[in-house]
This record gives C-alpha cells, sequence and structure tokens, in this order.
C-alpha cells in the first residue's frame, strides 16, 4: 500500500512518520483540534506505546519527554466504540494502551457566572475544559481501600483523571442536597449537578 504504516514492532522510522502526518494535519487546524472522530483510516497495528496512570507517556519503554511532543499525540487521540484508544490521522490508526485515563486534571479554578459556580479545569497536556452539561464529572469508588476516584469528560470517549491534590480542592466545594428522595454529597457546576456518593457513606470514605 501506498501510506506508510506503522506495525506492531514499533520501529522508530514508522513512528517519526507518523509524527510528520499528524504534525501535518494538526497544524492545518489552527483555530481548534483535528477533526479525528470525522477520520475513518484503516486499522494499521499496536505500537508500543503507553499512557501511564500518572498521565507520562512512554514509547517503547521509554518517558518521551518533548511535551510539545505528548500535545500533539493528543490531539490525535480516540477512543472508538470497541473501548481501545488509537492515534488517528487520515491514512492510519494505530492502537496505544492506557492504564487509567488518556489525560489527568491537574488544576481547577473556581468562578462564578450568573450565580452559578463554574469548575474548569486544565489537563496535562493543556485543555481547558469547563464542568458543565456537555462535560460531565463522574466519582468512581475504587480499590480495598473505597479510593475516591473523579474523572472529567473531555472529548469524544475521552476523560481525564482528575489528580489527587485537585480532587482534595473539588471534594471541599461538594455540598449534600436531596436528589430524587435520597441525601446526596454532591457537586455543581455550570448549573448541573454531578454526585459523588449517597451522604450517608461520606464518612465511611478512605481520602
Amino acid at each position: 500500500m501506498a501510506e506508510a504504516k506503522i506495525h506492531q514492532s514499533g520501529d522508530a522510522a514508522g513512528l517519526a512518520a507518523l509524527i510528520s502526518r499528524a504534525a501535518g494535519q494538526t497544524g492545518e487546524q489552527s483555530k481548534g483540534l483535528p477533526p479525528v472522530d470525522r477520520w475513518n483510516p484503516p486499522f494499521c497495528g499496536d505500537i508500543d506505546m503507553e499512557i501511564r496512570a500518572d498521565g507520562t507517556w512512554f514509547y517503547m519503554g521509554t518517558p518521551i519527554g518533548r511535551q510539545p511532543l505528548v500535545r500533539l499525540f493528543s490531539t490525535v487521540l480516540r477512543k472508538d466504540e470497541d473501548g481501545k484508544t488509537y492515534l488517528v490521522t487520515p491514512v492510519e490508526k494505530v492502537g496505544i494502551r492506557i492504564v487509567d485515563a488518556a489525560f489527568v486534571a491537574v488544576e481547577m479554578s473556581r468562578t462564578e457566572r450568573q450565580g452559578q459556580q463554574v469548575l474548569t479545569f486544565r489537563t496535562n497536556v493543556g485543555d481547558v475544559v469547563e464542568a458543565g452539561p456537555e462535560h460531565a464529572l463522574h466519582f468512581v469508588i475504587h480499590g480495598e481501600n473505597n479510593e475516591l476516584k473523579p474523572y472529567l469528560h473531555v472529548r469524544g470517549r475521552l476523560e481525564a483523571l482528575v489528580s489527587r491534590p485537585v480532587m482534595y480542592d473539588l471534594v471541599e466545594l461538594g455540598e449534600t442536597m436531596t436528589i430524587d428522595g435520597v441525601e446526596m454529597f454532591a457537586v455543581r457546576s455550570a448549573g448541573a449537578v454531578f454526585t459523588v456518593m449517597p451522604a450517608k457513606e461520606l464518612e465511611a470514605l478512605s481520602v
């Protein structure tokens, strides 16, 4: 085939070619992200690339230290209906591994708009996302220690894990309210209400 491919061997030349093509596509989208959801390229295999739970990107077991490169890759990231995550360009789709979430929310700001609290998050790759009706927060109780893990919808099927320091700040903004007749601990943002857990379970939670 005419298109260059990256195969499961994860060769450096193939990765460099992907970088070049991704850069070309993102460069054309100066006013926004590339339209990866509209592209339907052939699947070209998996590469040895992984996003760790702390948001660090690895290629062939080595951290990718260049933040602009990580940012570039993040703009062509897509999670499909099969539950797998890919790097996508108009001519190819390659699979990568994600330990937890595609991104990490590393900063949060609280503002008010028309009398309503608005929570805005910044991810480790520079996305700025306002929690609200189009970008939901959801909360998972994980592991034997009942660890609270909040996630924020970023785009498509991609989410950001809210980092632990930011999670503490987020929980501080929570309040108890009655939802469908049940006392719930919840967080508000931009007119939306995101339930964390039943209020009676809050004291038993290990955070």
